[in-house]
């Protein structure tokens, strides 16, 4: 990745996640009360154009930024088909999840806190995106269970979490390729989940592990200090005991030796 790009995407990221926070509204407005005044339906749809050009704008600028073309767009295909195939318009929300990776990773140290916001965050909007999707593919269509937003919940809640209970179910072509993505997307979401919360676990016992080594190693060299110390401190009581002997040799004995 070249280092124009990096910039251009660091600069541009909040503002890119603004406008898949936005499309929600444009998007789910109309799907929600169906019986929006032409004024208004037009207005959320000039919006809606107005973010899918802001999306193609900068899948175009980040291309021409890379310094391999192809393998860029190779590597970004949810950005191309975005922008490519209105039909999967509501992929534009993926940009909304970055929003719980920073919410985990904006400083070095997991914390349980973070790690159960970012999953709240990504959970209810997965549910939410489902819903209004489902909604808008299988409202009024022959045979369809879903008629308000209250099923399409109902129905995304019990597909993500991959319970299924089969009460409400899509009967249409796009509403089955919406259910499709949402059980992939659902089940690489309790992936994650337990990947975070497994590794905030490890790193709060590495940490534990690391502070009593620490204390542990503390507490060595002070009981090796102590013990250095009662040595000399015997050493000198013997030198002083030696110092301080009586001569016993008897007068005989010096006689002898002379």
């Amino acid at each position: 990745m070249s280092d124009r790009l990096t910039r251009y995407e660091s600069r541009t990221t909040s503002i890119l996640l603004a406008l898949a926070l936005a499309f929600i509204v444009v998007y789910g407005v109309p799907v929600i009360w169906p019986d929006l005044p032409e004024t208004l339906r037009t207005t959320f749809e000039v919006a809606n154009w107005a973010i899918w050009a802001a999306f193609a704008l900068d899948l175009i600028i980040r291309t021409g930024l890379s310094d391999n073309r192809l393998v860029y767009l190779a590597k970004h295909p949810v950005d191309v088909l975005v922008v490519l195939v209105p039909a999967l318009r509501m992929l534009r929300v993926l940009r909304a999840f970055t929003a719980a990776q920073v919410l985990i990773t904006r400083s070095g140290r997991l914390s349980l806190l973070r790690t159960t916001q970012a999953i709240a965050l990504a959970t209810s909007l997965l549910v939410f995106i489902g819903a209004l999707a489902l909604l808008d593919a299988e409202r009024g269509e022959p045979g369809s269970t879903v008629e308000n937003l209250g099923d399409a919940l109902w129905w995304s809640l019990v597909t993500v979490t991959t319970v299924g209970y089969g009460d409400v179910v899509p009967v249409t072509g796009m509403g089955r390729v919406v259910a499709a993505g949402l059980m992939l997307v659902g089940i690489s979401l309790l992936g994650v989940v337990t990947a975070t919360v497994a590794s905030w676990f490890l790193g709060h016992t590495r940490s534990a592990l690391e502070e009593q080594g620490s204390a542990h190693r503390e507490s060595s060299a002070q009981l090796e200090e102590k013990v250095a110390a009662l040595e000399q401190r015997l050493e000198d009581v013997h030198g002083l005991l030696v110092r301080q002997q009586p001569d016993t040799t008897s007068p005989s004995q010096v006689d002898k030796s002379t």
